[in-house]
């Protein structure tokens, strides 16, 4: 445990907190929780005025500067890119007559990935940096503070300070010691295997897909994905996320940990895209777009290549982001996601932790029947 005295400050954003201080507490194995994603989303305005998303990392400091811990958060005008839904909980509170906004998010923003949200020199300043939250919620007089999904070797911190827990259900692929996209087929039933083969063959009749890694993705890459991403934008959030300028500074600060995948018809004329970031232990599938609707493609991109894609770098699982029980006929499991929270009244809190464990209770019984429900063999 770190001796002598420690305060804590909230800073105007990641990118006046030095890199190299950062990454020390970030590490290397999750891409979302580094300052190169981060600031990235910062200078390019996917986050800041205008957006809901106000950056506001929360640190912890000895008496001579040096970072101890932090938090990724955001003070948010608004409930939107969180995928996990508190509408509700912001409609009771306002029509009990109060202000639900300003909350305080600490998440990645527009970014349903697993991941630590106490980047801490020592596990035992997790109290410290989560009282600190905790007092700032008081301090201004905000609703509550939000930390959505967090990794389970952060949990039991987050219970020890009393944070309501909350659970929901994603589908990631697991490796098991796979040699081979085959030798996966190979631990399924006889009929999804045909099933999905059919559904390979039919994807990939007619295209040619590029997988683009590092310095190989050019600005003109970008521009493609661009416009798949805002088709896909379009459809399910109304304005896309993040801008233009996002991608180039993604690519530019941590090229080598994207996966792009450019599909292009046999005139050459591109079609679809999907983009991946790399983790130690995983690949996360994060956005996908296209310009002509051809049956599986979407399978194709982002779950069939995802899966050898984390085969071929040794990989232990592909998390394919948010919801889709389609997932599970192609061999993704339901695993379940975890997000914890402060609610600042205590006859809120109340309410909100009555709702919570009812919904845990449903949620495991979800997952228990989607789990019997899995495309692999049985016995």
């Amino acid at each position: 445990m770190t001796s002598g005295k420690i305060s804590a400050a909230i800073r105007p954003s990641v990118g006046a907190i030095p890199e190299a201080d950062w990454n020390a507490l970030a590490g290397s194995d999750n891409p979302f929780v580094s300052h190169e994603f981060l600031t990235a989303l910062e200078d390019s305005e996917s986050v800041g005025p205008g957006t809901g998303w106000q950056s506001a990392p929360i640190v912890l400091e000895d008496e001579d500067g040096a970072l101890l811990g932090a938090m990724p958060s955001y003070l948010k005008q608004h409930s939107q890119g969180e995928y996990v839904f508190d509408h509700g909980w912001a409609d009771a509170w306002m029509r009990a007559g109060g202000d639900y906004y300003p909350k305080l998010q600490i998440s990645v923003p527009f970014t349903p990935a697993t991941g630590p949200r106490l980047l801490l020199r020592d596990p035992a300043l997790a109290g410290p940096l989560l009282r600190s939250a905790a007092q700032l919620v008081d301090i201004n007089g905000w609703s509550s503070a939000h930390a959505t999904f967090v990794e389970p070797a952060q949990a039991e911190l987050f219970e020890e300070q009393g944070w309501l827990r909350r659970e929901d259900i994603q589908f990631h692929w697991v490796n098991r010691g796979y040699a081979s996209f085959d030798d996966f087929l190979g631990e399924l039933s006889s009929r999804k295997r045909k099933t999905l083969r059919k559904e390979r063959a039919a994807a990939n009749e007619g295209i040619t897909v590029s997988t683009l890694r590092g310095d190989s993705i050019r600005p003109e890459h970008w521009d493609l994905f661009w416009l798949f991403y805002q088709d896909t934008g379009a459809r399910k959030w109304g304005t896309p996320y993040l801008t233009r300028a996002a991608f180039d500074l993604m690519g530019e600060r941590m090229g080598e940990k994207i996966l792009l995948l450019l599909a292009h018809d046999d005139a050459g004329d591109p079609i679809a895209g999907a983009l991946n970031f790399i983790g130690k232990s995983a690949l996360y599938g994060r956005y996908w777009g296209c310009l002509v609707d051809k049956p599986f493609l979407h399978f194709e991109l982002c779950y069939y290549r995802a899966i050898e894609l984390a085969i071929e770098l040794g990989l232990e699982r592909v998390e394919a982001g948010a919801q889709g029980g389609h997932k599970l006929a192609r061999g993704y499991e339901p695993v379940a996601t975890t997000s914890f929270h402060y609610i600042a009244h205590p006859d809120f809190r109340r309410a909100v932790a009555e709702f919570v464990e009812a919904e845990r209770q449903g949620i495991a019984l979800d997952q228990l029947r989607l789990g019997e429900m899995t495309p692999f063999k049985k016995g």
